[in-house]
Parts: C-alpha cells; sequence; structure tokens
C-alpha cells in the first residue's frame, strides 16, 4: 500500500508517457518548444507496463491515467493500454489529452481497454484557441471529442482553464455547449507549472469567479463533500440535474487532505506531489535487476514522505523545476 506518514493512501496512478506535445499553450510552455527528453531516457513500453503491475498487483492502486506532454504522441500508446487491461485486478484506465489525435485513435483505445478520456479545450472560438495554443487546430479537437463520444469513452470530461481578458467570458457559453453534448465540463485554475515561471497569482481566474460567471446563467446545486470523496473536481448539480459541472481550485481550494495520487514520469521518476520539487528515481534500479519487490519498497517510501500539503498558500511558494509537460498532469 502507498500510504504517507498524515493516512493518506495512493490508489490513482498518472502515467507521464512523454514530454512531447503538439500544441505550444501560452499557461504550459513557450512557443519554441522545450528540450525534450532523449529517448533512451523515456521508459520504454515494457517499463510501463511493468512499473503499472507493480502498482496494481503489489501496491494497491485502482486507477490508471495516462497523460503527458500529449500522450497520444506515444506510438505504443494502444498496447500499453491492452497490456495494462489484462492485469489483474484490473485498474480503471483513463487518459487526459489535448485531443487532436482522437478522431484517429478513439476506437482502437476503446477496444484496448482504455475506459474513458479528459479532453482539453479552452475555447470555443478559433481565433481565440490560436492564441492560446499557437496552433490552429480547434476543429480536431472537437472532431476528437465527437470520435471519444462515438466510441463510447465515456464519461467524457472537458477540462478548461480560464485565462484573464482571453477567455474568462466564455464559462457560461461553454457549460452550454457541454450539456448540448453530453460532456462533463470542469473548469481548471491555472496552475504555476508553466516552464516560462511566468504564473502570477493576481492573474489567475479563481474558482470563485467561474461559478459566478455561472451562476448568472444556471441554478448551481453543490454536491458537497460525502458525494466528492478524493475527487479534485467540485461539483454542482446544473439547474437541479443530472448534468454536473465540476471546478478544480488546486491553488484556491486545495484538496491535499483527501489526495490518493501518486505520480510517475515519462523517465522513471516518482513524484508524491503534482508541486514537488523532489523526486524519487525508480528508472535507475528498474534498469539495474532490481526485482518486483525491490521497486515496491522504494515507491512506498517515495509517498512516505509525502508532505501535507502543495505549498501553494505559502508566500515562499517555489514552483517545481519541471513543467508540467515533463511531470504529468
Amino acid at each position: 500500500m502507498l500510504i504517507d506518514t498524515y493516512g493518506r493512501v495512493a490508489t490513482d496512478l498518472r502515467v507521464s508517457l512523454t514530454d512531447r506535445c503538439n500544441l505550444r499553450c501560452t499557461y504550459c510552455m513557450p512557443e519554441e518548444g522545450l528540450q525534450w527528453l532523449a529517448k533512451p531516457d523515456l521508459l520504454t513500453d515494457d517499463e510501463i507496463v511493468r512499473m503499472v503491475r507493480i502498482a496494481v498487483t503489489g501496491l494497491g492502486v485502482t486507477d490508471v491515467r495516462f497523460t503527458g506532454g500529449e500522450p497520444l504522441l506515444r506510438p505504443g500508446l494502444t498496447g500499453i493500454v491492452e497490456r495494462c487491461a489484462a492485469l489483474e485486478p484490473r485498474p480503471r484506465m483513463s487518459l487526459t489529452t489535448n485531443g487532436i489525435g482522437l478522431r484517429r485513435t478513439a476506437d482502437a483505445l476503446r477496444a484496448a481497454g482504455l475506459d474513458r478520456v479528459n479532453v482539453s479545450l479552452d475555447t470555443l472560438r478559433p481565433e481565440v484557441f490560436r492564441t492560446l495554443t499557437r496552433r490552429d487546430r480547434h476543429a480536431d479537437v472537437l472532431a476528437g471529442l465527437a470520435a471519444a463520444a462515438a466510441a463510447g469513452l465515456a464519461p467524457l470530461k472537458v477540462n478548461t482553464v480560464l485565462m484573464r481578458g482571453i477567455n474568462d467570458d466564455e464559462a457560461p457559453g461553454l457549460l452550454r455547449w457541454a450539456l448540448d453534448h453530453g460532456y462533463e465540463l470542469r473548469f481548471i485554475e491555472q496552475m504555476p507549472l508553466d516552464a516560462q515561471h511566468g504564473w502570477q497569482r493576481t492573474d489567475m481566474v479563481t474558482a470563485d469567479e467561474v461559478l459566478a460567471a455561472l451562476g448568472t446563467r444556471f441554478v448551481l446545486t453543490p454536491e458537497g463533500e460525502t458525494v466528492r470523496g478524493s475527487a479534485p473536481a467540485e461539483r454542482w448539480l446544473v439547474d437541479g440535474g443530472p448534468a454536473r459541472v465540476g471546478v478544480i481550485g488546486s491553488v484556491t481550494r486545495p484538496f491535499c487532505r483527501a489526495c490518493d495520487r501518486t505520480r510517475l514520469t515519462a523517465d522513471g521518476q516518482v513524484r508524491n506531489c503534482l508541486f514537488a520539487r523532489g523526486e524519487s528515481d525508480l528508472r535507475a534500479p528498474l534498469r539495474s535487476g532490481a526485482s518486483d519487490a525491490e521497486i515496491a519498497e522504494l515507491w512506498k517510501a517515495a509517498m512516505w514522505g509525502k508532505k501535507a500539503g502543495s505549498g501553494l498558500d505559502d508566500p515562499a511558494f517555489l514552483q517545481p523545476d519541471r513543467p508540467m509537460s515533463a511531470i504529468g498532469g
């Protein structure tokens, strides 16, 4: 079991498959991109499957989320999903993606055993999408969402980050669109995980601001903490339900006390918190002949030292050296 000194148990594994991405979102990385990890530094498909197997069969992990960068850029993704789906006990498996490649991969991923997807989409306006991502791929994301829905990758969640002065006027329209398409929309506060280290707390659109904007057009009824459990999103019934909208207030409404996540980077480092400034290397022992039991003990030790909170409320907070694209969302 992956337990820490505060009694939290990690059952949700986030696996980054690559640090590369085919978008250049302004809140994530510079226009020219980053210095990508060298291929020998990345875990191989076999190594990823082995790490997931250790987590699922020996450490109590029940949910596996494949992330990036952009995980659809990983050539062996479908095979990784298929092999992980064959594990006993079988984990619930999901994928966080920008959606660009879903039109061509959704059916194969569903057939391989993927249960659902989260797709990032911050705007309904193509011109704003180009401003935010520096790419003209808005239509491809919409097509990817439609393909995922048709393939049965449900519930289909859409992740949105609002940026002040850019798309912060779109919250009600985005929710209306999501309701019309049967998607579950989740607004996420912009987090200090950009490669440029340009995040400013005063520029962030807060959870309270999002809820105030939604409240101008919808009646929101909170589901409550009992229903929420360890989920990062607070959820509200929209106009009496059953449709819901979620808000992830990582900065202003931290949920650290209920966190059940452990993270594996694309180069085989365990992160016990998204905002941690330190990592524990599992790639080296993995490649030097360590047994599954030895790797499991190292993983347990990495999680045991997890801090009580992210530290975002500390004026002296320093964001991680590695950006979101490198450590996985």
